[in-house]
């Protein structure tokens, strides 16, 4: 390849970036990108509440959906203008680190042991948690677990730690890291008539339920807390701190609260707005 037909090139690649870009700023288009949990939109909260933000701002938010870890490493490469998430102790550490500006609480929900209806580890309708994890590995019961770094992973091991159940040494066939999402963790669980634990908000929308029902609810140490993040311009000038910004205050605000709270299936709310709350 010569030279004058590499300049070519380059000239032709960079006008149609250039058109491109034209063609952006002709529509008035304005957008931020949000990694985010795949509960968020799992669940269908972000299809019921971004169009409501977008007709109040103008501003599109594009979804990279993903497991709480990968959504924040997102944020810290620059490739996300905002994380939303759910697992604190990690996005205490993503702004300590440097790579956020301030963590604000939005949300919150719990999760839920699912399990088959046969309910072969008998723990069905217990209130205790650690119990009926301890059960279920006693008994050698399946077990799915999401093994992807997500705020539902990250929960499912404090648990289990929380039960005493030494993970690196009691880990057999009965348990099963699949490495991937909610859906395909509940689906995997399904065939498997085993056990795993969800988001009540992805289980309130998942329709391929079969032979799965609740296991165990209630327990406090359920509680599942979202907070969102805008990404640090400081560290990434290419950040759209202000559109960010934009769209944590309505989220953290009167309108986007109310639309967290309104949003239902079939009677039921699966999101709890807690901006306000001191602590969150």
């Amino acid at each position: 390849m010569n030279a004058q037909f590499t300049r070519r090139l380059f000239i032709a690649a960079a006008l149609t970036v250039c058109t491109a870009a034209q063609a952006q700023t002709a529509q008035g288009t304005r957008f931020i990108v949000a990694s985010s949990t795949t509960s968020t939109q799992d669940s269908g909260l972000f299809g019921h509440i971004l169009p409501l933000f977008k007709a109040n701002t103008g501003i599109d938010v594009r979804v990279v959906s993903q497991g709480t870890g990968q959504a924040l490493d997102t944020g810290r490469r620059g490739d996300a203008d905002v994380v939303f998430v759910h697992a604190r102790s990690q996005e205490v550490t993503f702004v300590a680190q440097g790579f956020g500006v301030e963590r604000k609480p939005v949300m919150y929900n719990d999760f839920v042991l699912i399990g088959p209806k046969s309910d072969p580890a008998g723990v069905k309708g217990s209130k205790d948690i650690t119990n009926a994890l301890q059960t279920i590995q006693q008994k050698q019961s399946a077990f799915v677990s999401r093994g992807d770094r997500s705020g539902t992973h990250a929960a499912e091991l404090s648990l289990w730690k929380t039960a005493s159940v030494d993970l690196e040494k009691s880990k057999g066939s009965w348990y099963r890291e699949i490495g991937q999402g909610m859906g395909a963790a509940l689906n995997t669980a399904g065939a498997m008539n085993a056990y795993v634990l969800a988001d009540r908000g992805t289980w309130l929308s998942f329709k391929n339920r079969g032979e799965l029902d609740i296991a165990v609810e209630g327990d406090q140490r359920l509680f599942n807390q979202y907070g969102v993040i805008l990404v640090n311009p400081a560290k990434h000038a290419h950040v759209k701190k202000a559109d960010g910004q934009a769209f944590i205050d309505w989220l953290t605000g009167p309108e986007g609260q109310k639309a967290i709270a309104d949003y239902k299936i079939g009677g039921q709310q699966l999101f709890f707005p807690n901006a306000t709350q001191p602590g969150a």
